[in-house]
């Protein structure tokens, strides 16, 4: 797939040595920023090494945008039908998911109007998380508050030996990634996250809350550790979101985070760029061994 003539040319594609059919190319999907599906396609080839690095033996749930972004949108768990033979299936609790591991099923995915990807935390393989993730949601979407709860957040994991990664959810919220070293459970990584929100609500009780109901936030940041769980899912790396300007979630420098980057300036259009010009963070980060903090905190916990 050389360029955007050959999309618009023909209604199949040849990927990977399977054909894929390219309904309406010139359907508009982003009509703020521009972006047809043709355009679209195009983009998801320069993301694809990415997103299939952190979709691939996942779980995926798709979300769907028929129409584009301003059309309705539904979540989709159940692979659909007619199911290439080249697409891969997973299957739990009845439901036929997807496994996201190849160029060819994400411009599939593409060509029906899948705008987001969110892979599943736990992996297909073992069921066990492959990286520790603490959502970070806002009540409001007032972004140097968002940061500056992010910064607090990097500040607490670096007091606790932890190097994590930001990103943007490519939404109104960001999420701190901690690669890991070795397996831990579920259970593990939540109990260390239910330590640090309740550690930074007390120390910061006007900025953090890890209340769950929405109403008893009272406008603060709502620390969600306990999403992070198997058979949930959160946006890929790297996902674009259907939201009006073409955002994408991007893993963040936390000299970003500390200068209150806009996460709406982190879009389809930028994204192949910034690839270029800083790799991808998230990749480079260290796997972290996170047993003398587990330690630490199950010693707290008794007290």
């Amino acid at each position: 797939m050389a360029g955007g003539d050959r999309v618009m040319s023909r209604s199949m594609l040849e990927v990977e040595g399977n054909r894929i059919e390219i309904t309406h190319p010139d359907k508009m999907l982003w009509p703020a920023p521009g972006i047809r599906k043709a355009d679209y396609l195009q983009k998801l080839v320069e993301l694809a090494p990415y997103l299939i690095r952190y979709c691939s033996g996942r779980r995926l749930t798709a979300i769907r945008f028929p129409n584009g972004v301003g059309g309705k949108s539904f979540y989709q768990k159940n692979a659909p039908e007619p199911t290439p033979e080249f697409v891969d299936i997973a299957e739990a609790g009845g439901v036929r998911y997807i496994d996201l591991n190849s160029v060819s099923t994400l411009l599939w995915l593409g060509n029906l109007g899948v705008l987001e990807f969110h892979p599943s935390f736990d992996k297909i393989e073992d069921g066990m998380p492959g990286e520790w993730v603490l959502d970070i949601d806002p009540s409001e979407e007032t972004r140097p508050r968002l940061m500056e709860a992010g910064s607090l957040i990097g500040e607490a994991l670096d007091g606790m030996g932890i190097a994590a990664v930001p990103k943007t959810s490519g939404a109104t919220g960001i999420q701190i990634v901690t690669p890991l070293a070795k397996p831990y459970t579920f259970g593990q990584l939540r109990s260390l996250g239910a330590f640090l929100g309740h550690y930074l609500s007390d120390k910061y009780p006007r900025l953090f809350t890890v209340e769950r109901s929405i109403r008893a936030r009272r406008g603060r940041i709502y620390i969600d550790y306990v999403q992070h769980a198997a058979g949930k899912s959160l946006s890929a790396p790297y996902t674009p979101r259907g939201r009006a300007e073409a955002t994408v979630s991007t893993p963040l420098t936390w000299d970003e985070v500390r200068g209150e980057a806009d996460p709406q300036a982190f879009t389809l259009h930028a994204i192949g760029e910034r690839l270029q010009r800083m790799g991808d963070l998230l990749a480079a980060a260290e796997p972290q061994n996170l047993d003398a903090v587990l330690e630490f905190t199950a010693k707290r916990a008794e007290a």
